[in-house]
């Protein structure tokens, strides 16, 4: 099998922790990043590829680098158009290559499952079931009447056993449901929570896009195997979804169901996330059942308070009674109206050197921590609105100032004119740090002229 990872989403659902520059399968929250805990479960698999947009590059090399998966093959988008461009591209690359009697099991990279024995179990059952032409997803068993969750349908007889495992026929998809819908569907019995996970061989997938969508299949099969034309391909194509494109046009004899349990969540609200961990400990005084995701470091107290989810960030705070976290989109759309950087960026930032953290940022000037990798550089660089002080906290290394070179070390501080072409280099095999203050009249991260790049950004 060739396990495929579709790393996308807008980072709303678990805001102020999930953003757009961070979304939440890059978010610590169960210990590791949900993109690690996928990544390695589709190691177990086969030589996964991962499906995700050019602007979570950084973030995708980072957990790839930190997880020593540096044969993992990547495909970035030029920008999201949904799940059924990215699975069709993904087709055809795998087409190119030589690979179209493979079976294809595609995973949402920021869903939880605890149970990962079971899971691969389930997958390989579904694989058989595949291999006979069918388009197979995977059905989570439902515990209870969930309104979140879109349901699958399937008839009563199976079309193939193995041991406890079933795969059924699947007579509709349904939209999210109703209270009194999600009842009648757990009294039933023959429904399952759809959790966007499909199975299915490269050829027949292929089959089914130059049937049902003929005219994306068109712009996608003229995709070159180095993919120097996707960015082309993705101006032209229809953004739709799977489901949409391709899973609802079929008949039941094309389309199977595995319904299972095997500890899934798709962590799509804090309501989840507090039903799935303790979170940090709460002092509550007249009050229970509060739940906090904070910082280990600070102490929380709640008074007078029941039911009460509270998420703390360094730069946003947010509580909301337990029930009602799908209503986080709301204040995202406030603050999207409002144009507040909240929506899209963290006061910290991962990119292909190190991080950075903002420290403080006023009207007359900005400082940061900023850790630059052993053996990375930041560009060479020069600012048209700013200068800037460095000083060295940690590690040793050289700056770049106007093309004269400057050993540095703990302790050292360099001054950069404004308008002076400079950078720091990390030349050991230890982290270096230093505080930066900016002076001047505008801090923004765009007022950058860069002269030289290891990592080609504009």
């Amino acid at each position: 099998m060739i396990p495929v990872i579709l790393s996308g989403g807008s980072g709303t659902r678990l805001w102020p922790v999930s953003r757009q520059q961070m979304p939440k399968q890059f978010c610590d929250i169960f210990g590791k990043p949900l993109q690690t805990y996928t990544l390695e479960r589709s190691l177990r698999m086969g030589t996964p590829w991962i499906v995700t947009s050019k602007a979570l590059q950084t973030l995708t090399e980072l957990n790839l680098k930190q997880n020593k998966a540096d044969a993992v093959k990547v495909v970035y988008e030029p920008f999201g158009k949904n799940t059924a461009p990215a699975i069709a591209v993904l087709c055809q690359l795998l087409q190119l290559q030589g690979h179209a009697e493979e079976i294809v099991g595609v995973f949402p990279s920021d869903h939880l499952i605890t149970k990962e024995d079971a899971f691969l179990s389930v997958v390989k059952f579904a694989s058989e079931v595949a291999k006979e032409n069918k388009v197979v997803t995977l059905g989570i068993t439902p515990s209870y009447p969930e309104t979140g969750y879109g349901y699958i349908q399937t008839r009563a007889v199976s079309l193939k056993d193995n041991g406890s495992l079933k795969a059924y026929s699947v007579v509709k998809f349904h939209e999210k449901p109703s209270l009194d819908k999600a009842k009648e569907f757990l009294a039933q019995g023959s429904f399952s929570w759809n959790a966007g996970i499909f199975v299915f061989k490269v050829s027949h997938m292929i089959s089914l896009f130059m049937k049902h969508q003929p005219e994306m299949w068109a712009l996608v099969s003229s995709l070159k195997a180095d993919a120097s034309n996707l960015d082309d391909i993705y101006g032209k194509v229809q953004s739709i979804s799977i489901d949409y494109a391709i899973m609802e046009k079929l008949s039941s004899d094309e389309l199977a169901c595995v319904p299972a349990e095997f500890g899934w969540s798709d962590v799509g609200s804090w309501d989840a996330v507090a039903s799935l961990q303790k979170g940090h400990d709460v002092l509550s005084v007249k009050g229970q059942n509060n739940f906090v995701f904070g910082d280990d470091k600070k102490h929380y107290s709640t008074i007078g308070l029941d039911d009460v989810i509270v998420v703390d960030t360094k730069d946003a705070m947010m509580l909301v009674k337990k029930g009602s976290s799908q209503d986080v989109r709301h204040v995202v759309e406030a603050l999207t109206q409002q144009k507040s950087k909240l929506v899209k960026e963290h006061v910290f930032e991962y990119r292909p050197w190190g991080y950075f953290e903002i420290l403080r940022d006023t009207e007359h000037f900005k400082s940061k921590v900023i850790r630059v990798n052993p053996h990375s550089q930041i560009s060479y660089q020069s600012h048209a609105k700013r200068e800037e002080h460095w000083t060295i906290t940690q590690g040793a290394g050289e700056v770049v100032l106007n093309d004269e070179v400057i050993p540095v070390k703990t302790g050292s501080h360099v001054h950069i004119p404004l308008g002076a072409k400079h950078r720091i280099r990390n030349n050991t095999s230890e982290m270096l740090e230093f505080v930066e203050v900016q002076l001047g009249t505008y801090f923004g991260e765009d007022d950058i002229v860069r002269y030289q790049d290891d990592y080609k950004r504009s």
